[in-house]
């Protein structure tokens, strides 16, 4: 028995010494244990969780989407942030903070202070490749600011957009070691994806999927729904445990697409941009250099600044006097409505803060307030009102937009601006989002304040940063330290600089960062020590030959423009950077270069959980079943098959549905007929309807479409029918998609439809009345329709 006792003590003293997460082991045991307790000495030492030092700050960092430095007003632009320019005169405003031109690559560097390719994320997580610096999955090397944050002594919580999980990780049964609670996160709140629509998203609380708490009917919004939640989440922690501090990454959706907002927002900004966006970009730089936020000298850059052999024809600027009246109306309108969703977001995050105020909390809470690359420019040269149209290949149709104009921003439109707003809204730098080789991709709005911590108000800093100083800045503020092995792994360096020092700093103290390269879908650009050296480069091309690259060298400290390119007067400087880059690019997992097309990215054979197949089985009352691990049906010929029985003559419901009013398909039963609708892009719902009633029994319910050609925009055009058992009760001619439904959310249901309703004949959820939905198989092979039917009959029998 001694033995035995002696044994079970020496395993609690390992188990204790090297259960540390971090560098420190966890102290030894020493209390004594006996056969009995009463006998034995406790020891609560190595079991007490660290505490936070006493005093120190919750931290809230606000993080926009799409956002270029010319856009709000505390920066000069024409977009009011009532809450942001609160806050920036209750501290300071970075006019040099800098991002990696894309949403999750920004992300992991404010999650981990590595540089985005260390982090595994090159690419946003739909375009992760089988490489270490871009295949999506963040490393054990890269321990989080929130893991170690909670190691620590703080509530960690993170609300909004989650754009930092690999896309085959998304369904209900994935493994979730990348999603936020196994990445150091107390509570997850938002979600997991890189867009959703503000009215029906697609929320994720903790690890599972949630349906929105209400609709839009009544008032429901996304960004408000956060705010709520986000004061919830504080008020419970503080409730419970009042001394210890919280960090909250907050992450609406604004300002990505789909841009809505309520309608009286969006009526505040009626005729604001009338005046087009050539001339926002000549009315907004004196406000920026008046502001301080550029030198006086600062030139504009030209809109469309890349040259012929690289030039992108998807990103062109189309001048304002060439527009047609109506493109001119559309176009306003459309950045009427963004401006509305950013204002109308700013809202509901100065509730928060009114919240920490009323609570005695925002003196001493560290508040960064942030956008994550510049304005997006995915919208086309022309706009759209519904973004699904661009990933479909689609083009949009002006006659059709315009019937939608007073719509615009509401649960019917799922809307983009034009390239020419993303390029006035990132002045005076050349291009936007996606181009990290320019400032109008990585220059970003920065604001931090916290009236406890730092004594300036009102003031400017023009010290050059970028995400990755984000983690360095922050952990030296709580006086914590990135641990050099975290849960037995050796940890990368971090890859930032803090920027504590800017809050006692004057306005030009000279900066202490000294190296940036920047890497993204093929563009990239070294800064170093107030130099610059850019590769002449546009992404998704699929141009190649990056050897031929031309480069460019600009001086940003007096030229922040990036106007004047001093290759030829200096091309000693010049080649010394691009060997920096270089070597930049080597140490930082930044090879290869990719700058294939959107779609050649997208469809890069990526391991999946579960192997392909031609026949799939979904069952009812499950969460929905997102697009990226559903069954595929897009450029092919399937079928649908159901087992139902009907229990009440009056029985309705969705049996089975897919996507949205934007893009998607449905088989339901209404007013005792048997419905297929298939909603192509928004533009038309194609329904098939059954000749006959269906009854009380038990039926095998399906339909079939058959795939005959490829139309002009490479949509499936070909004839669908629909069925009662094994009796053809519909057909008709129809058109498919062959891109997605939707990027992320409104997945695959059985039973009901999640977030926005597929068709306009009922509402969400839809919930199946009246009957039971044994199962609902999809199907691509080559099967006959009859044969599956019969496999369903013999089912249904066996019942």
């Amino acid at each position: 028995m001694k033995t035995k006792i002696k044994s079970l003590f020496l395993a609690v003293i390992a188990l204790v010494a090297f259960s540390g997460n971090g560098q420190e082991k966890t102290p030894a045991f020493k209390g004594v244990v006996k056969q009995d307790v009463r006998e034995s000495t406790a020891d609560w030492t190595p079991f007490v969780r660290k505490k936070a030092p006493e005093g120190a700050p919750n931290i809230l960092f606000i993080l926009y989407d799409d956002t270029g430095l010319a856009a709000w007003s505390p920066y000069g632009g024409r977009i009011n942030m009532p809450t942001m320019d609160k806050l920036a005169a209750d501290g300071l405003t970075y006019t040099q903070w800098h991002t990696v031109a894309l949403c999750s690559p920004t992300r992991s560097c404010i999650n981990t202070g590595r540089n985005h390719n260390l982090n595994g994320m090159g690419s946003i997580t739909e375009g992760a490749n089988g490489f270490p610096g871009y295949s999506c999955q963040l490393p054990p090397q890269a321990a989080t600011m929130a893991q170690i944050l909670n190691d620590n002594g703080w509530s960690t919580f993170w609300l909004g957009k989650d754009h930092n999980v690999p896309e085959t990780d998304l369904s209900a049964g994935a493994n979730k070691s990348q999603w936020p609670l196994q990445q150091g996160y107390d509570r997850f709140y938002g979600f997991i994806g890189g867009e959703t629509n503000q009215f029906y998203p697609d929320l994720t609380e903790d690890n599972h999927a949630i349906e929105q708490p209400y609709g839009p009917e009544k008032g429901y919004h996304l960004s408000k729904d956060l705010a709520d939640q986000a004061i919830k989440m504080i008020s419970d922690q503080k409730s419970a445990n009042p001394s210890k501090p919280w960090f909250m990454w907050f992450c609406p959706g604004a300002n990505h697409a789909p841009h809505q907002a309520p309608a009286d927002y969006i009526a505040k900004y009626k005729g604001k941009f009338d005046d087009g966006y050539d001339a926002y970009r000549k009315w907004v730089l004196p406000r920026m250099i008046e502001k301080g936020i550029l030198p006086k000298d600062t030139k504009l850059t030209n809109f469309n600044p890349m040259p012929a052999d690289q030039a992108a024809p998807g990103d062109f600027v189309r001048p304002w006097d060439k527009l047609t009246p109506d493109e001119k109306k559309l176009f306003s309108r459309l950045c009427e409505v963004y401006a509305a969703f950013s204002e109308y977001t700013d809202v509901q995050i100065g509730r928060i803060i009114d919240h920490l105020k009323a609570t005695g909390q925002y003196e001493n809470t560290i508040i960064m307030y942030a956008s994550d690359n510049g304005a997006s420019g995915e919208g086309s040269p022309s706009g759209s009102v519904n973004e699904n149209k661009f990933f479909n290949g689609y083009p949009d149709d002006l006659v059709e937009n315009m019937k939608l104009i007073d719509e615009l921003g509401g649960p019917n439109t799922y809307e983009h601006y034009p390239t020419g707003w993303a390029a006035a809204l990132s002045t005076p730098f050349k291009m936007f989002k996606r181009y990290s080789n320019y400032a109008g991709g990585t220059e970003c709005p920065l604001t931090i304040t916290w009236p406890k911590g730092i004594k300036a108000r009102g003031e400017v800093r023009n010290q050059y940063h970028h995400a990755v100083d984000i983690v360095p800045t922050i952990l030296e503020i709580v006086g914590v330290e990135m641990p050099k092995v975290y849960k037995g792994v050796e940890q990368y360096p971090l890859s930032g600089v803090s920027m504590k020092y800017t809050f006692d700093a004057t306005p030009d103290t000279p900066t202490q960062k000294h190296i940036q390269y920047y890497t993204m879908l093929g563009t990239r650009a070294i800064w170093q020590d107030g130099w610059k050296a850019v590769a002449v480069h546009a992404p998704l091309t699929d141009k190649g030959k990056f050897d031929q690259d031309k480069w460019e060298l600009y001086h940003v400290d007096v030229d922040r423009s990036e106007s004047v390119d001093l290759a030829k007067k200096n091309p000693d400087k010049l080649e010394a950077l691009k060997k920096v880059y270089d070597e930049e690019a080597k140490k930082n997992n930044a090879y290869p270069l990719d700058d294939r097309t959107a779609t050649q990215i997208l469809t890069v054979e990526r391991p999946k959980e579960e192997a392909e197949k031609d026949s799939y089985t979904y069952y009812p009352h499950t969460s929905s079943v997102p697009e990226a691990v559903a069954v595929n049906v897009r450029g092919k010929s399937y079928k649908i098959i159901a087992n139902v029985e009907i229990k009440d003559a009056n029985a309705s419901g969705v049996i089975f549905a897919h996507g949205s009013r934007f893009g998607g398909h449905s088989l339901f039963i209404k007013d005792h007929k048997l419905y297929y609708v298939y909603n192509f892009l928004g533009i038309t719902e194609q329904q098939l309807v059954s000749s006959e009633p269906v009854k009380v029994g038990k039926f095998t319910v399906g339909m079939e479409f058959i795939k005959e050609k490829a139309g002009e925009h490479n949509e499936s055009i070909g004839t669908a029918k629909l069925y009662v058992n094994e009796k053809e009760v519909a057909s008709g001619s129809m058109k498919a998609q062959v891109g997605k439904f939707t990027l992320v959310g409104d997945g695959l249901c059985v039973g009901y439809d999640s977030g926005d309703p597929v068709s306009k004949l009922y509402s969400s959820p839809g919930e199946f009345e009246g009957g039971e939905i044994a199962f609902v198989t999809v199907s691509t092979g080559k099967e006959k329709y009859s044969d599956l039917e019969m496999e369903a009959a013999r089912a249904l029998k066996k019942e």
